[in-house]
């Protein structure tokens, strides 16, 4: 009869692996984050990036300005000195002028280089945002995956329970033919064998609802034939260097505030511009000839803005705070990242050895099974008696399952936990 047993469940579980396409869990994983939002906005963000440095470049390029004004005033400077033969008129008091002028950066204290560095920078931290974000989609990959696993080896366990009783079943209705047992024991092995048959509908639509949901994680249409192949975890309790996206993220921020540091000092500092001016109007550059002329002036800017002086001590400070504040989250993080492994490592030495034991308990309660079939048979127990072993064997096997799909999940977490 173990021999039957155990031929049946290979056979049940190679039909199931020929019914439908296999998924691993990586293929989950890949999937889920292709057709994750998140994956498109990591596109939106480069090209932000780009655009805002191709402006920032453009800086450096020859600069055109063109205006123009017209006035009056009440008064006009007046040359009052009289001079024999010769006599000098006063400029118009309305007065126009249009200027078109041509200018080329030549120094600006590297505020253009910072600006550049600074966008690229805060790219990245959006960017490693996303990450953080995407990698996040694991766990609940994780949860759907070894769920609808767990079900699995439900269903199979469930099949192996309804063919023990059918065995009895047999065997009852050929005594009840014989006469030699009472109808009601028959009715209470098919009572049964009907609770088991209604315990796998249940497992099997619970399973059909946790294969649509990851389904609509991955962008992939999966039903009841689809085969998820058990994800072999490898385990290394001495490695517990903490990889994860987040330790990227406070990377990338650290640098963004040194580098806006540089950025203070940068808009601090003199800037230096060649000009050319043309202009047209009344009066030109002499204040003397009251007519529209054409004029054209050019030479080297000089500009430095003193004002930031006032803020720029306040400025690196408030740097230096947020500094502080990146260090104390990646502290917390890391302290509670560690904490979670050392949980999990706690709980993978449990789980091991309670499957071992679990091993131990199944042989023992097969065996009791096995000779309540042989009792059943020569009429030595009660169909209640020999429901009450095999629920217990069943039991066994249950609590088994669950820890094994606990011990699967509690590697998993630590490998999500690390980064591994």
């Amino acid at each position: 009869m173990k021999i039957i047993r155990w031929l049946f469940l290979l056979l049940f579980t190679g039909a199931a692996a020929q019914q439908g396409p296999e998924l691993t869990l990586e293929q989950a994983r890949q999937q889920a984050r292709q057709h994750y939002p998140a994956i498109r906005e990591k596109d939106l963000v480069k090209k932000t990036a780009d655009i805002s440095i191709e402006n920032l470049q453009k800086g450096f390029l020859p600069q055109v300005a063109l205006s123009g004004q017209a006035t009056y005033q009440s008064e006009v400077t007046r040359v009052s000195i009289p001079v024999p033969g010769f006599s000098i008129e006063p400029p118009g008091k309305d007065q126009y002028r249009l200027v078109a002028e041509a200018s080329q950066l030549l120094f600006d204290g590297g505020m253009t280089r910072e600006q550049k560095t600074v966008q690229l920078l805060n790219a990245r931290v959006e960017d490693q945002k996303l990450e953080v974000e995407l990698y996040r989609i694991q766990e609940r990959v994780n949860q759907l995956f070894l769920g609808i696993l767990f079900l699995e080896e439900q269903l199979r366990q469930t099949e192996l329970v309804k063919n023990d009783i059918g065995i009895g079943l047999k065997k009852m209705e050929a005594q009840l033919q014989n006469g030699v047992i009472f109808r009601s024991s028959v009715q209470m092995l098919k009572a049964e064998w009907l609770k088991a048959e209604q315990r796998q509908t249940e497992i099997a639509a619970s399973r059909k609802g946790m294969l649509q949901a990851l389904g609509l994680f991955i962008n992939q249409e999966l039903n009841e034939n689809t085969r998820l192949e058990q994800p072999v975890v490898h385990y290394s309790p001495a490695d517990t260097l903490i990889q994860r996206p987040e330790i990227q993220l406070y990377n990338y921020q650290e640098k963004l505030t040194a580098r806006q540091e540089k950025l203070i000092d940068a808009k601090n500092k003199p800037r230096a511009t060649l000009f050319v001016q043309g202009g047209y109007g009344r009066p030109g550059l002499n204040m003397l000839k009251n007519e529209f002329v054409f004029y054209g002036i050019g030479g080297l800017r000089f500009n430095w803005a003193l004002g930031g002086l006032y803020t720029r001590r306040k400025e690196r400070e408030q740097v230096q705070i947020n500094r502080q504040r990146i260090s104390l989250q990646q502290e917390s993080f890391l302290l509670g990242t560690r904490t979670q492994v050392k949980q999990q490592q706690t709980e993978i030495d449990k789980l091991e050895i309670l499957l071992k034991s679990d091993e131990e308990i199944i042989s023992l309660r097969h065996a009791v099974t096995e000779a309540a079939k042989v009792q059943l048979d020569n009429g030595v127990i009660t169909p209640n008696d020999f429901l009450k072993e095999i629920n217990a064997e069943d039991q066994a096997r249950q609590l088994q399952l669950t820890h094994r799909i606990q011990l699967l999940q509690a590697k998993i977490n630590y490998a999500t936990l690390t980064g591994k």
